[in-house]
């Protein structure tokens, strides 16, 4: 058995291997992003979440964002058997990662740490 000291704190290696790790979903739905580029000049763009949990997103960009940006993630939730009305998530949160593309349609791939608060509003349908 390995164990490090961090900060006081011992990690086991074999007891961290036991550590479930958080469920993401695949979830190819439309997403407005918007926030601040990697120049400081604000944006507002469309594209298709790749995955979610409730700590993470994840989706491609065609603006240049970089590491720590804060991001405003709005995505429609359609309506189901089970879900009434359409619903509308309002998310934030900071970007971790940042994987650039050059053959693909969208230049890079970003995944978001989500903050913890949110909002849910709902849509009213349309006449």
């Amino acid at each position: 058995m390995i164990s490090r000291n961090l900060d006081n704190k011992t990690l086991n290696y074999s007891s961290a291997k036991r550590i479930k790790r958080e469920k993401s979903f695949d979830l190819p739905i439309p997403i407005l992003i918007s926030g601040m580029d990697a120049r400081g000049n604000e944006f507002q763009e469309q594209s298709k979440l790749s995955s979610i949990s409730s700590q993470q997103a994840t989706f491609w960009l065609n603006s240049a964002v970089t590491i720590g940006s804060r991001l405003n993630l709005s995505l429609d939730i359609p309506k189901t058997v089970v879900l009434e009305r359409q619903l509308k998530l309002l998310l934030t949160g900071v970007v971790v990662f940042v994987k650039g593309e050059t053959n693909l349609r969208k230049k890079q791939m970003i995944s978001v740490r989500l903050d913890k608060k949110y909002k849910i509003r709902t849509l009213t349908a349309k006449k």
